[in-house]
Order: C-alpha cells, then structure tokens, then sequence
C-alpha cells in the first residue's frame, strides 16, 4: 500500500489506515488482535484510536495486538480535553496532557506515540498552552509527531501561527469529518489546512456506514448495524436527499467496475493534502475491502464527472 508523509514534516502514513474506535467498543480482545494482523498483512501501518474510545480499552487491546510487530506500526492516538465541571487556570491543560500521555504510553505497551492529537481544542486555555506541553513531551522523545483534531480553519491558522512565533513543534496534521455525503470542510478548514502545508486526515470516510450500500431507502435497517443500534448516526445522515445521491454515486462506481464503498475512499484519497483515510473495521474481511479501495486511482476526467 502507498504511503503519503503528513503536512510538510509529518510521519509517512498508509493511504488508508485503520480506526481502531471498534475495539472494547463492539469487539473483543481477540477480533481486535484479529483485524490489526489483517491490516499489518494488508500494509496497513496507520493505526489510529484514543484513550476515550472504551475508555482506554482500545489502546489497551492495540497495543496487546501489536506486540512484537509494534514498529511497523505508526500509532495515533488522542488525549481529551480539560472536564467540563474543572475551571480554567494556567497550568491545567499543561496537566492534562502529560497525564493523558503517561497513560496512553502504559496501555499501548510503548514507549512512544508516532502522532499525538488534541482530541478536542480546549475553550478556555490558550493554544500556547497545548503547543509548549506537547513541544516538551517531544523533546523528551515520548511523542514524535502532533496534530489537531475536530478544529475550524481559523484555529488551523492560529496554532500554526503560535508554533512559529515560539519556535514550537507544529500541529503536521488534522483530523476531521470528511465523506461524500458531508463536505461542509471544504469550505474553510480544507483550505486552511492547505495553506499552512498541515496534512488532512478524514475521519467516517463511509459516512457511518451509509457509503457501504448496505442501506437501502425506505427499508429497516440490519440487525445488529451501527444504525440499528445507535440512532444518532441514522438521524444525522438518512435522509432522501442523501439518498438521491447514493443512486448516482452507486451509478458511478458501478460503471467504472467498482462498488460505492470504493469510491467513497477511493474519492478522498484523491483530495490534495489526503495522507490518509481512517476507516473502521470489525473482521479481517473488512479490512480487506477497506484497503483494496484505497488501490483505486481516480483520474481526473472521473473527479471532474463527479464534481
């Protein structure tokens, strides 16, 4: 599988890497070690999870299932933001993170982490806060490489600007919500992102799991499913509208020999500054068909089609 390096100066990343919020979640320890041995063979080596994802139990079982295989792996992970209910003082975040650090290290079993992200940008404590913190832990080797996550372009711009002026380490990359069916960061964090040379990494690339053709208009939805059990992802994204464009999109993909799951990583992995698609899985059979989408090179006649 390619690899793209992130931004300007970050880690070189699988073109479609694995999200690893499944695991503690909806699998156990062993399907988990199951579909990381299935991404590794794949040549998946972009392995992303956080400490909220099972609250903690998913770095726990990534790390159990990487074991002596770990550096073939570049590991993402995220720390939270400051609770809600703690109020703001100098300090506070600085604290945060270097907790949430030590903690994400002892549950992947290692004694680094490849790429750190801000989870959420805290409201409160000023970016300097998190870049000077961040800056330490890279000095000191626990952390290689960082990014932002779930920001507008405005703060993209306003941390690139502080980690200049301070001479700090820089956010290489961000993460955020990016499909077909939601394009809304097209609009200024895509720019944003470009212009400061910061990598993009879309997160629900199959629209939780709208993009996979498994939904069918007007039908219940499978047993069992992410719709099925937990509505809020049905309510943000079934609608007849999005479906109206399902038909076409599956159109395409069907004309050109593939499917619409392929084409909605495959459309992504196109997109200038895309070092990598994060997409989910839960069996080993998934993962196969996650990374044969990301060997389809669209062409620019099909990007112009689509568009």
């Amino acid at each position: 599988m390619d690899k793209r390096p992130l931004g300007g100066d970050g880690p070189a990343l699988s073109v479609v890497g694995l999200g690893c919020n499944n695991f503690g979640m909806k699998i156990d320890p062993a399907a988990s070690a199951a579909v990381v041995g299935a991404a590794l063979d794949a040549g998946i080596t972009h392995f992303d999870t956080a400490e909220m994802y099972g609250e903690g139990k998913s770095e726990e079982y990534l790390g159990a299932a990487l074991g002596g295989r770990r550096d073939e792996a570049v590991l993402a992970t995220k720390f939270l933001p400051r609770p809600k209910e703690e109020p703001y003082t100098p300090g506070a975040l600085r604290r945060r993170i270097i907790d949430a650090c030590e903690g994400s290290l002892r549950r992947l079993r290692t004694d680094r982490i490849d790429l750190y992200y801000q989870h959420y940008p805290d409201p409160e404590a000023p970016v300097e806060e998190a870049l000077e913190t961040l800056d330490e832990l890279v000095r000191q080797g626990k952390i290689l490489h960082i990014a932002s996550s779930n920001v507008t372009g405005a703060q993209v711009e306003s941390a690139s600007d502080a980690a200049a002026a301070a001479s700090l380490t820089r956010f290489c990359g961000t993460q955020f919500e990016w499909n077909l069916l939601s394009r809304e960061a097209e609009r200024e964090l895509v720019p944003a992102a470009r212009g400061r040379k910061t990598g993009l990494v879309p997160y629900f690339p199959l629209a939780s799991g709208l993009l996979t053709g498994k939904y069918r208009r007007a039908q219940a939805y499978p047993p069992g499913s992410r719709f099925d059990t937990m509505a809020f992802f049905a309510e943000k994204v079934v609608n007849d509208a999005n479906f109206d464009r399902i038909d076409l999109l599956t159109r395409f993909a069907e004309e050109r020999g593939h499917t619409l799951l392929e084409l909605a990583v495959a459309w992504l992995a196109a997109q200038d500054g895309v070092a990598s698609v994060i997409a989910g899985a839960t069996t080993p059979e998934q993962v196969a068909t996650n990374a044969a989408a990301g060997a389809w090179r669209l062409t620019e006649e099909d990007l112009a089609a689509m568009d």
